[in-house]
């Protein structure tokens, strides 16, 4: 006879591990269905080596940290032994977690949900969506362009070759960090270029200090501001290759001029940004709102929210949504309105959802 738990929770981040802390504390039955070889997976993926993991809180934010126990240290450490600290939490309280598990459906049954996955199916009286956001944005070009630097452990892969990193961001900035750095090492002296489409790159003071004692020793890099990745071809000796267009030159006849450079796609690494995970909710059946002018002041015209109760329940009955997948924003139902609140992607914000849901869901099962 297979297990109902009272709580099935999709995904082993701060949020999803925080609903099974609490679960476990409260005595609900529970199950983690986390995609990746461990906890964490996420932030392992996304945070390059040596980034440091902080103890970040909204300035306006009423409440501590609701799960103590998972808080990252006032005094900022590596990811590295944050993540470790987190792998030793879970061994300790014995959480109930499978990894490596791909979440795929949700189907209503008679006594809760059925969570359908590539390793079978599970039962839930109520299911918790904590799987983030990274969810790379496409290039929107022919061939595959989707290469987001989620897997930073491998710089070497791009020694002695001239490498593309598209972004302007954090993200994209730690990446060329981690390159140079793997290629002064070797003493490669292919460059990387660094394209983001606006006039400036946009980092944080740590990591362009970072980036700059890297390139004083020696980093080999070439900055393309204004840089938009036109179209994608395959050459003729069958290699797909992306052209970023770097200047443009309008013609009075009409026929315009660029300056375009030419990279396999191999050596391109796009860190465009992620998306929340609108095509899961679009298959779950999960009602969303699309912004109009005026009524968003967070996302931009046009962007669809996931809409919420207080509660973080969704539209689909039994089926909440918390963390890093319903930020920056989301629509509240709340006394019979709808407002866009604020939702900041943190590990703070994690964490607290994580607690309202598990009191919220306790009161729901008279527990």
């Amino acid at each position: 006879m297979s297990i109902t738990y009272d709580v099935l929770i999709i995904g082993g981040g701060p949020a999803g591990l925080s609903a099974a802390y609490l679960c476990h504390k409260n005595g609900l039955s529970y199950l983690v269905l986390e995609s990746g070889k461990a906890p964490f997976q996420g932030i392992a993926n996304t945070y390059p080596e040596g980034k440091l993991v902080y103890a970040s809180r909204p300035k306006d934010a009423p409440e501590p940290f609701m799960v103590d126990e998972l808080r990252p240290p006032d005094k900022p450490v590596t990811v590295e032994s944050y993540l470790q600290y987190v792998q030793h939490f879970v061994q300790h309280e014995n959480l109930n977690i499978q990894t490596e598990v791909a979440f795929e459906d949700i189907k209503d049954g008679r006594d809760g949900l059925t969570v359908i996955t590539s390793k079978g199916s599970f039962k839930g009286k109520k299911v918790v969506l904590s799987f983030g956001s990274n969810i790379p944005r496409e290039l929107t070009v022919y061939g595959d362009a989707k290469m987001v630097a989620k897997n930073v452990d491998d710089p070497a892969k791009y020694i002695g070759i001239k490498t593309l990193v598209i972004g302007g961001g954090n993200t994209a900035a730690d990446v060329i960090i981690s390159i140079l750095k793997a290629k002064r090492q070797e003493n490669d002296t292919h460059p990387v270029y660094w394209a983001h489409k606006a006039e400036t790159f946009d980092v944080n003071k740590e990591t362009a200090q970072r980036l700059g004692e890297e390139i004083l020793l020696g980093g080999n890099i070439r900055l393309l501001p204004g840089s938009i990745p036109r179209i994608g071809e395959v050459d003729e000796e069958g290699v797909d290759r992306l052209i970023i267009r770097i200047n443009e030159f309008k013609q009075a006849d009409g026929i315009d001029l660029y300056h375009s450079l030419s990279f396999p796609m191999h050596n391109v690494i796009a860190c465009i940004g992620s998306q929340g995970p609108m095509p899961i909710f679009d298959k779950l059946g999960i009602q969303m709102i699309a912004c109009a002018a005026g009524v968003c002041k967070i996302a931009k015209e046009g962007e669809r929210l996931v809409l919420l109760t207080s509660e973080y329940e969704s539209t689909r009955k039994g089926v909440f949504v918390i963390g890093g997948a319903i930020s920056p924003s989301y629509m509240k139902i709340s006394e019979g309105a709808i407002t866009e609140e604020k939702h900041p992607n943190l590990i703070y914000t994690a964490i607290n959802d994580a607690y309202h849901v598990v009191e919220a869901i306790k009161k729901k099962l008279d527990k």
